[in-house]
């Protein structure tokens, strides 16, 4: 599942990384730059939200999938898909109800300061509710069934926090596996942690959902 704005300059990347046996499920929020055109062509299927806002393109993507188990990767290129083995793996021989990745950068200034600020406060307040993670994941792997019932009604930024926290409160058994956190392919402009204002406006919608 990747929720798409703009990435045209990442997709052929990302969707020929794509592991055999997985289908994409492109979830276009609106791109002007013939995003759903170019995953159309390299195989995806398309999906189209109109409203704005990641956790929007996530839940659309999510009732549009057909498959027991389902993932969910951002699609500008810093993530490779071919990690998505490892943590589906992990789901189903642990029992385990969600996977997510912790980000390891590969290099100085992938990650930048004000988003991976952000991201510890986040992480630390979660580890203090009792789940035990390091980052607010942008790769998962979770039962599609299960996290429909889940109820998450975030449709912004807040979407993953809200999962999280979910999973925490229903006493799922959450496992969090390293992955390779890389430079954005050329041309893409994380719509979060690419700014201060993106990174700020992050933290505002999860702060809305750590606050329920």
């Amino acid at each position: 599942m990747l929720p798409c704005l703009d990435e045209a300059g990442a997709l052929p990347l990302v969707l020929n990384a794509l592991p055999p046996l997985y289908r994409a499920i492109v979830v276009d929020n609106g791109s002007v730059d013939g995003s759903p055109e170019i995953a159309a062509s390299l195989g995806a299927k398309v999906l189209h939200e109109p409203r704005r806002g990641y956790g929007a393109a996530v839940h659309t993507g999510l009732e549009g999938a057909t498959a027991d188990v389902v993932c969910f990767c951002d699609a500008d290129g810093s993530l490779d898909l071919a990690e998505l083995p490892r943590l589906v793996d992990t789901l189903r021989d642990t029992g385990a109800d969600l996977v997510v990745g912790r980000r390891v950068p590969t290099g100085p200034g992938v990650w930048p300061w004000h988003a991976k600020l952000g991201n510890r406060i986040l992480s630390y307040l979660l580890r203090r509710r009792g789940l035990p993670v390091r980052d607010i994941a942008p790769m998962r792997a979770v039962r599609r069934t299960a996290l429909l019932d889940l109820g998450i009604t975030d449709r912004a930024f807040g979407y993953p926090l809200e999962l999280l926290i979910k999973a925490q409160r229903a006493g799922w058994d959450v496992r969090e596996l390293d992955v390779f956190y890389g430079e954005r392919a050329k041309g893409t402009k994380s719509k979060v942690s690419g700014s201060l204002r993106g990174t700020a406006r992050a933290v505002r919608d999860m702060g809305r959902v750590m606050a329920r």
